[in-house]
């Protein structure tokens, strides 16, 4: 290892460990795909356990024990719950229920429900998710049930429900709540059980869009195993583009832990493993020796949709490595799509290269004590490993652990399930875990490499906040999406909306994250746009504009988006072909596809430069009737086309198009002026927009529009901005934050620049959102408004590529 170390130390004086970017609002430590994701929200490593993107806890823990002292560095202790009566996700049950408001005393052990309905929970207005179907607007409900003695553990309200609620047990009040709550919350309760009969009785009112119900009761779940812990003092945390150190003090012995997804856009075999390295160095801080071992649990929740749903972990060890392997018993391959969810088919892997000193056991909780054990199935196990790295001295000692997922099959394609990429070539997650293990040193080695490149790169261009930004933005982006071949043998690499409707490949998050792709990887932009053409050219699609996306996560097979985007997602594909053209230096990809993308050309001319009231990628603000950043959308789109088609030799096309958008720029800069600015829409005096589309004319050299229009609008946004960034438009105070990267690229000079990126990073340090970087968020107290989680952050990398596109 003592190459490695000189590596480090290397990388160490020439500048690698500035690119630390100071607080995150979460923190990447596992991050493939949307499923494969685990994130750390707090600052220190040991203050809350690490959750999946969506917020559900995905627990990982870790423990360094220093001459029989523990030291927790990673994830808190575990909390697991048992049933009282349970909910729906785990057994099934019947109620009392009455849409009608009963009598008082209703919610009392003694009240007489004869005359009430029965029905099974959950309730809810989907039919898709409910046991019983409700869609009036009150539903009271009692459930009866009894207890041969009251438990002497915390109790707990398990609780989901939509909207509002009162809920009682044995007559008393013990919560309530106004709104909803999607996902389990666990309520501690004073508890008001009693042996013998009781009842849990709940008033939910329905006063919006979705109705919800499932409750049940549980007592939190005590280890048996009694381990004192002390905590792990932290001492410094930093991360680039694709590794997260972390450094503790443990007593007398210092470790370092870093988290490696090898995401590198450059070696789509190595980006599409899905294995990351989980590295932990050792070394004594007093000049002494220590006997020392190091642990690492896993829970099975990453496996699960819901925690409550069984699985099963058994032994997976090869020649090379030992490892735990767990899953879910039913195995629902592709059965489920949607936003807040997570993988429930495939296995999740914990392995070590082999080592007489690594044992490997699964227990209902974290445990140290390295036994062998006969747990084989349950719900939310943990997989443990143990290592003793013996006598640790003042020579540091370094040793890694894989944490692996095989999905089996990722993604459904026009009704057609999709392997992963790494599995196209025959391989299997042995085989993979095998080359990770043959590659350690190799994948360190160019992940270092390229993150202090990529550091140094976005510095160069943009100045270090800048180049702080981009390292927030590469982790996050790539992991949004999914890597696998379509049946033609064709690069799809499908995005998934992360909390802003669980869409699949939607063209309005693939445009904006296109720059990072194009910098590194044009194919994989490619990759995001194949679906779409192939959408069209197969006769699926029959509009004469391009669709907004295939589907919702993970099933691509048809557009779910109740409204067209007509000019936008139009725009948005003729704009990328055209930087693809300029990325490769040819427009072959453009001849594959030109009667598509002369049919969507067509569209825009026509109906483009001043679009009718319909919707833009920034729908969340609602709809617009001629919107004078969506017509610059269509001009750029026109202008590209007209380069390609200048390209393949179309001169009469070409001839065509640029007239054209010349007298559209002319027309819109008489139309949109609005004095010192351009207006936020053609009709509308007095408002203004961020026109961040005007980037491509830029970065694409177009040259449709004068400088004086950048200019322009760049003098007036240093006018508008707030604490934490400059407003999307006129309407609100919030703001897109790949947006304003994109704007400040229109600025030509440094200072200007600066001014708009500064706010941004000051917010991905001070937002009180510990959430993956939302782009959405409020410039006036930094916290999110929505989204999170999402690939468009890959937008960040604007000015980088303006930088390769001169």
């Amino acid at each position: 290892m003592k190459k490695r170390f000189l590596l480090l130390a290397a990388l160490a004086t020439h500048g690698w460990v500035q690119a630390q970017v100071g607080r995150a609002p979460a923190y990447p430590l596992i991050t493939h795909d949307p499923y494969f994701s685990v994130w750390s929200t707090t600052d220190q490593l040991t203050s809350s356990p690490t959750k999946h993107w969506t917020g559900a806890d995905q627990p990982l823990f870790g423990v360094l024990t220093v001459d029989g002292v523990n030291y927790r560095f990673l994830g808190q202790e575990a909390k697991g719950y048992d049933a009282i009566i349970p909910t729906a996700d785990e057994e099934g049950y019947a109620v009392k229920y009455s849409e009608s408001e009963p009598k008082s005393g209703w919610n009392t052990v003694n009240f007489s429900d004869s005359d009430w309905k029965t029905g099974k929970a959950p309730f809810s207005d989907d039919k898709n998710h409910a046991a019983t179907h409700w869609n009036s607007q009150d539903l009271w409900t009692r459930r009866t049930f009894d207890l041969k003695q009251v438990p002497s553990e915390q109790v707990f309200l398990k609780l989901q429900h939509d909207d509002n609620i009162e809920v009682y047990l044995n007559g008393e009040k013990v919560y309530s709540h106004k709104g909803w709550i999607h996902k389990f919350n666990y309520i501690p309760l004073k508890s008001k059980l009693k042996a013998g009969k009781n009842v849990l009785a709940i008033h939910i009112a329905n006063t919006a869009g979705g109705a919800f119900l499932d409750a049940g009761l549980v007592k939190e779940k005590v280890s048996k195993e009694k381990v004192i812990m002390q905590t792990a003092q932290q001492k410094n945390v930093e991360f680039s583009a694709t590794q997260t150190k972390y450094t503790f003090a443990c007593g007398k012995v210092d470790l370092d832990v870093t988290f490696t997804s090898p995401l590198l856009l450059n070696d789509l075999d190595l980006y599409a493993r899905p294995v990351t390295y989980v590295t932990y160095r050792v070394k004594a801080n007093d000049g002494a020796s220590h006997q020392v071992n190091f642990y690492f649990g896993a829970s099975t929740n990453l496996a699960t949709n819901v925690p409550t749903q069984a699985v099963t972990a058994t032994a997976a060890s090869t020649n090379e490595y030992t490892a735990l392997k767990t899953g879910t018993k039913e195995q629902p391959i592709l059965k489920k799509r949607g936003d807040d969810l997570r993988i429930d088919w495939g296995y999740f892997y914990v392995a070590a290269p082999k080592n007489n000193q690594v044992v490997q056991t699964v227990s209902a909780m974290p445990s140290l004590k390295g036994q062998k054990s006969s747990i084989s199935e349950g719900k939310s196990l943990f997989l443990n490993t143990t290592v003793n790295l013996g006598s640790v001295n003042s020579t540091p000692k370094e040793q890694y652990l894989m944490v692996a997922y095989d999905d089996v099959e990722s993604i459904q394609y026009f009704g057609q399930n999709l392997k992963p990429w790494w599995k196209e070539s025959g391989s299997t997650i042995e085989k993979e875990l095998s080359k990770a293990i043959l590659e350690y040193q190799s994948v360190i080695e160019k992940c270092e490499t390229f993150d202090k490149q990529m550091f140094a790169d976005a510095k160069k261009a943009g100045g270090e906040d800048y180049a702080k930004l981009c390292v927030l933005g590469y982790r996050q982006s790539a992991a949004a999406h999914k890597l696998v071949k379509s049946p033609k043998g064709e690069t799809l690499y499908l995005s998934k909306e992360n909390f802003s409707n669980g869409c699949i490949n939607t063209v309005d998050v693939t445009y904006p994250s296109a720059p990072l792709f194009l910098l590194y990887k044009p194919e994989l932009l490619k990759g995001m746009m194949n679906g779409i053409f192939e959408y069209s050219e197969s006769g699926k699609w029959k509009k004469p504009f391009a669709a907004h996306d295939l589907g919702t996560y993970p099933l691509a097979n048809d557009q779910v988006y109740g409204e067209d985007m007509p000019v936008e997602e139009s725009g948005n594909m003729l704009i990328l072909t055209g930087a693809i053209a300029k990325a490769e230096g040819n427009a072959a990809y453009a001849r594959k596809h030109w009667k598509t993308l002369s049919t969507w050309a067509e569209y825009l001319l026509k109906d483009g430069f001043d679009p009718a009231n319909q919707l833009c990628t920034d729908d969340f603000a609602g709809h617009l009737a001629r919107n004078a950043n969506l017509s610059v959308k269509a001009i750029v789109g026109l202008g590209c086309y007209a380069m390609l088609a200048e390209q393949l030799g179309e001169k009469e096309t070409a001839e065509k198009f640029h007239k054209s958008t010349q007298e559209m720029v002319q027309k819109w800069m008489q139309i949109a002026d609005d004095g010192d600015h351009y207006a936020l829409t053609f009709d509308k005096k007095g408002t203004w927009s961020q026109k961040y589309n005007l980037v491509w004319d830029k970065v694409l050299g177009l040259k449709l529009f004068p400088k004086s229009v950048y200019d322009k609008e760049i003098k007036y946004y240093l006018t508008k901005q707030n604490s934490y960034g400059l407003p999307l438009d006129s309407r609100k105070t919030y703001t897109k934050s790949d947006w304003i990267v994109w704007t400040a690229t229109l600025a030509d000079n440094q200072k200007d620049f600066n001014a708009l990126i500064e706010p941004l990073l000051k917010y991905a340090h001070e937002t009180s959102s510990r959430v993956p970087i939302s782009d959405w968020h409020e410039t006036t107290d930094g916290k999110m408004v929505g989204f999170q989680a999402r690939s468009v952050v890959g937008g960040y990398f604007m000015k980088l590529l303006e930088e390769k596109m001169k």
